[in-house]
């Protein structure tokens, strides 16, 4: 009798700058689905006309220019406070949610691993939602390089952000995988390559 495989459902986070986005880029080479939930985050923020007038309602007209979410202004206003931060996360995190769910059943039907990359697991406490969570760490020094270096962010931008996600410690308590990021791409390539050799060996 063979035993069929369970469905797995494997979250990859980690704290800004710490090269989940590159890890999940890798699993998908690989030939994996993943499902980017920053993405439909943005998605939702830009089609979903209960979402806008949320937002606008909390935040003020200046969140959207048009249908267009001012992105730099929004960031600057929830990042800088805390309060602000949770109620657009409970606009958006609900949605994000639900079409995780829908994408993630969509996906079992062909595959036996589907992975989501998703900043805000451990923050947004939907660790259960997921079989194993995968945690991408690296030292600050490192992160705050990879993002200003890239000009995505200033210093400030990413003291603010990092200041607004749980620390790796606690996270690494709470993962089932981790794998530092301190090294070369290829040093990160082929840890992705060992996750999905340990998954498969999973039962």
């Amino acid at each position: 009798m063979i035993v069929k495989e369970k469905k797995k459902l494997v979250a990859i986070t980690g704290n800004i700058g710490s090269g989940k986005s590159t890890f999940t880029k890798f699993i998908s080479e690989i030939g994996y689905p993943v499902i980017l939930a920053d993405d439909i985050s943005k998605e939702i923020l830009t089609n979903d006309s209960e979402v806008r007038s949320e937002i606008i309602k909390n935040f003020g007209a200046q969140s959207f220019q048009g249908k267009i979410a001012n992105k730099k202004f929004l960031a600057n206003t929830v990042f800088s406070d805390s309060k602000k931060l949770k109620i657009i996360n409970s606009i958006l995190h609900p949605r994000v949610r639900n079409r995780v769910e829908y994408l993630s059943e969509e996906y079992f039907r062909l595959n036996d691993i589907v992975f989501v990359e998703a900043a805000l697991i451990f923050e947004s406490k939907i660790e259960k939602m997921y079989d194993y969570v995968v945690l991408i760490t690296a030292d600050k020094e490192f992160r705050l390089k990879r993002k200003t270096k890239a000009k995505k962010l200033s210093e400030e931008e990413f003291v603010k952000r990092d200041n607004n996600q749980i620390n790796e410690d606690t996270k690494k308590k709470k993962a089932d995988f981790i794998f530092s990021n301190n090294g070369s791409i290829n040093d990160l390539k082929q840890k992705a390559v060992l996750l999905i050799k340990l998954l498969e060996a999973t039962p």
